[in-house]
């Protein structure tokens, strides 16, 4: 086992980030601080190092309890890192999951259930027959008065 490991691989390892490219692109952004700098991927991490990745709304915090260069499946994660994200970061990543179905404003997105209940409701009023109480058959009379 390696005593350090580059940045990208360890966070793409740890399940942090899908794919080890999107790994490295946070480091060369700057969404990922060791100690409080920002690294370049090939920066490398030890066991005690905390690291900050910032998915936003939240950065999260880990703490390195040891390093590996293979993805690992994910009950093996707890043995390498330790999740030290503080809880108000935690609870903001709440408040907008719930916020985004509560908050949507009309017009954007699919419609909720009550909202096609009410739309189906309302087209079958306009487009039935018997309610309509106006007539769409044009009078062939009509068109042949203007023609002379």
């Amino acid at each position: 086992m390696p005593k350090e490991v580059r940045i990208d691989k360890w966070i793409w390892a740890m399940r942090i980030f899908k794919t080890r490219t999107i790994a490295a692109e946070a480091c060369k952004k700057g969404r990922v601080m060791v100690g409080d700098v920002a690294v370049k991927p090939s920066r490398t991490v030890k066991p005690g190092d905390i690291v900050s990745v910032r998915k936003p709304p939240v950065t999260y915090s880990f703490r390195v309890k040891a390093v590996t260069e293979n993805r690992l499946g994910a009950k093996l994660v707890p043995d390498y890192m330790e999740n030290i994200t503080p809880q108000s970061q935690l609870d903001l990543l709440d408040v907008i999951k719930i916020s985004g179905f509560i908050d949507r404003r009309k017009g954007l997105g699919r419609p909720t259930k009550r909202e096609g209940r009410q739309l189906e409701e309302f087209t079958s009023q306009v487009f039935d027959d018997s309610t309509r109480g106006w007539d769409l058959d044009f009078d062939d009379d009509f068109f042949d008065d203007e023609e002379d």
